[in-house]
């Protein structure tokens, strides 16, 4: 069973301080992509000053307009204020069984969540989780034990796993620890590395070209503008990697402040019960 997934911070759907709406060009940039399964950050789920700014401001949440009829769609709420609240969201064509959130905040100046979502891939029982961690090391750290964590006590060692977004970690030091505890694998780590600057659509990846090989093989997705730092990550269990792209160029560069990665997979041997 193939199935092509996405992860994108859409930097809540505007452009800096919030000057233009930019959620109905990501709805079709999206779209575009062709993705079974879409992992989103910086989701606003509510922002009165933007609905009465802009006059065509979707009436429903971003997660709710940007999954349309295509596709079913979960949220996480992280951050609260008084006027709205954002998180994390999954964009899913596959069936979601269930969903939660679980508050992983640091300190009071960052609200982060990781969003654990359900999904039935064929016979199979999937478990997607969206990050966006924290901006301080130390925070990093201890964020992704409580991931693990988490993990080892919800997820059966034979049920495929799919932990993508946004991890700010700039360092790369994460993934040793990642691989380590969970046995998960970077989708660049073990994927020949693409760039394109056009929307991919399914059976068009033969037209990509080379990007960058370095001794560092996550994928560079920010600033859009010109990618240089790898705060993007798609981590794997139970799935072969066939295809990994990150996108850069136009659209791509106006739409939010990272660029997003796109990645085909292949279900390998693992199988899962359900429940």
């Amino acid at each position: 069973m193939k199935l092509r997934i996405a992860t994108y911070n859409i930097h809540k759907g505007v452009s800096a301080f919030g000057r233009k709406a930019r959620i109905h060009a990501l709805k079709e940039a999206i779209n575009l992509l062709d993705a079974d399964l879409v992992f989103l950050q910086e989701v606003q789920g509510q922002h009165d000053h933007h609905a009465k700014k802009h006059a065509d401001w979707p009436e429903l949440a971003q997660h709710e307009f940007l999954a349309g009829d295509s596709h079913a769609s979960a949220y996480g709420m992280n951050a609260v204020y008084q006027h709205g609240h954002h998180g994390n969201a999954l964009l899913s064509r596959l069936p979601i069984l269930h969903s939660s959130n679980h508050d992983v905040s640091d300190h009071a100046y960052e609200q982060r969540g990781i969003l654990h979502v359900r999904v039935q891939l064929g016979e199979i029982l999937a478990h997607c989780f969206v990050i966006h961690l924290g901006l301080f090391a130390a925070s990093r750290r201890r964020q992704i034990q409580a991931l693990i964590a988490q993990i080892q006590t919800e997820v059966d060692a034979k049920q495929p796993l799919i932990i993508a977004g946004d991890f700010n970690d700039w360092s790369q030091g994460l993934s040793h620890t990642l691989y380590r505890e969970l046995g998960v694998i970077e989708a660049f780590d073990v994927a020949n590395h693409s760039h394109t600057e056009l929307p991919l659509k399914r059976n068009t990846l033969a037209a990509v070209k080379t990007f960058f090989q370095t001794n560092s093989t996550h994928a560079r997705t920010f600033p859009a503008g010109l990618p240089w730092l790898s705060l993007d990550r798609v981590y794997l269990r139970g799935f072969q990697v066939e295809r990994a792209n990150v996108l850069s160029g136009k659209p791509w560069s106006q739409l939010s402040d990272h660029v997003p990665i796109c990645v085909d997979l292949r279900m390998n041997s693992l199988r899962s019960d359900h429940g």
